[in-house]
């Protein structure tokens, strides 16, 4: 006889938020597609993730096989709601990984320049290959540092081709980096700066140094080092204030102090806000759960309004509370001011939620 536990401890479990699911197509109905996720019922597209699958989703019939990520593990329907959209990043981020774990070499055309370095783009990812990662072939030489003259020799870039690899790929913080540099190559400039083999830094988390601003991209900016090394602020690691993007933040050449919050895999993140006041210890001390509070809308996401309660403390409103995301964004637009209730508030994980009052 078969023992419960077994049966239990080798059962499958359901999928989590963030897992990929794969089934057959079971049903399309009015701007929804229904998928057959055995044994843990059905899963469905709808709304804004169908609108966004569309072109895909055209050619798709009843019987294919597809893969999608799961976004609600249950909706008020009952149904698993999942992303054909970010089903597709989530095995291109994969991927990405694998070509980094492999050092595999790819071919790709810079699209942009600045200051810091390229943009290029891989697979609908746009990623930066910092000009220290060129090869000695395409380095920059130009005397005294000229920036512009940096810049024009990496304009001339653009558009040809040059064989690189990825050196970080992060889906969470949507960070794609490349390098020309050969792996020897590397590994000789490591030796020259004086990085320990064991870490890849001669740094060490906690530390708090004067560098550089080499470049910035949408997830973050990099910073040249004492030592010659770059590491990386994200765009999190910025300020406790929400930052929309990092290129109107931070000039090429500004000198920034930063604090080592990471050594991994030979790449060195460091945190700007961790040199401030956290405004959440102070927030302890004047809000909690029920009280009603002023707060400006400064964001839309998938989960809907990030309102701001004073500098750097921000709670989410959820769309939920809403008929629908046009009608939150109709009522919340950005920059307008309500009042709302706090419904949860944990200033130890930088966590609020708010609920809006009706004016």
């Amino acid at each position: 006889m078969t023992d419960k536990k077994d049966i239990i401890k080798n059962s499958p479990l359901p999928p989590k938020i963030g897992d990929v699911v794969e089934g057959p197509i079971i049903d399309i109905d009015h701007g929804r597609v229904y998928i057959d996720i055995k044994p843990f019922g059905t899963a469905v597209i709808y709304g804004r993730e169908y609108m966004a699958a569309r072109d895909l989703l055209r050619h798709s019939n009843i019987g294919d096989i597809v893969e999608a990520k799961v976004v609600e593990t249950e909706n008020e329907d009952g149904y698993i709601e999942v992303s054909l959209r970010e089903a597709r990043q989530a095995l291109v981020w994969n991927e990405a990984l694998e070509l980094m774990r492999n050092k595999t070499t790819i071919e790709l055309a810079p699209k942009e320049a600045n200051k810091g370095g390229l943009i290029m783009e891989w697979k609908g990812i746009v990623g930066f290959l910092p000009a220290s990662q060129l090869n000695e072939e395409h380095y920059p030489k130009v005397p005294e540092g000229d920036k512009d003259r940096i810049l024009s020799e990496l304009k001339a870039l653009v558009g040809q081709k040059l064989s690189v690899y990825i050196i970080t790929a992060d889906a969470k913080e949507q960070k794609l980096i490349f390098s020309e540099k050969k792996v020897d190559e590397e590994a000789q400039d490591a030796s020259a700066t004086g990085q320990e083999q064991e870490s890849g830094s001669v740094y060490k988390v906690g530390d708090i140094l004067e560098g550089e601003i080499t470049g910035a991209t949408d997830f973050g900016a990099f910073v040249k080092l004492p030592d010659g090394s770059e590491g990386l602020v994200h765009i999190s690691e910025m300020d406790w204030a929400l930052v929309e993007d990092p290129k109107t933040r931070f000039s090429i050449g500004e000198k920034v102090q930063v604090k080592v919050i990471e050594v991994k895999d030979n790449k060195v993140s460091l945190s700007i806000k961790a040199l401030k006041e956290d405004p959440w210890k102070k927030a302890e001390t004047k809000y909690k759960k029920g009280d009603v509070v002023d707060a400006v809308v400064i964001k839309h996401n998938r989960h809907g309004a990030l309102a701001s309660v004073e500098e750097g403390v921000s709670g989410l409103v959820h769309v939920s509370e809403f008929e629908s995301a046009e009608d939150l964004k109709e009522k919340l637009k950005l920059g307008s001011s309500h009042k709302f209730v706090i419904t949860m508030f944990d200033p130890k994980q930088h966590k609020m939620t708010l609920s809006y009052k009706k004016d």
